[in-house]
């Protein structure tokens, strides 16, 4: 299978919801690396990398989020995997 990468913009009620620790709960347990943060303009970013199929799973999720969010858009541009990350992190603003 090959290994893809995924960046992930994700609109609507996002932030204050959990979503940023649900989609590293759901990317660790599909073996995905790479990060998710919240932006400053209410949206939610994600980089997913892995094998296709986890990282499509992984964007359906998006299109749903946690039981509190509420999804109105999710943007995905798919990109030549580049490796760079061993683990799936949240990432925080500074």
């Amino acid at each position: 299978m090959a290994i893809v990468r995924a960046h992930v913009y994700i609109s609507g009620r996002v932030q204050g919801v959990f979503f940023r620790s649900n989609t590293r709960n759901m990317a660790e347990k599909l073996g995905l690396t790479g990060w998710v943060r919240n932006l400053p303009d209410g949206r939610v970013e994600a980089v997913f990398e892995g094998e296709e199929s986890s990282v499509k799973e992984v964007i359906d999720w998006c299109h749903r989020g946690p039981s509190y969010a509420s999804v109105s858009d999710v943007e995905v541009k798919f990109r030549r995997a580049t490796g760079e990350f061993d683990r799936f992190e949240i990432r925080y603003s500074r």
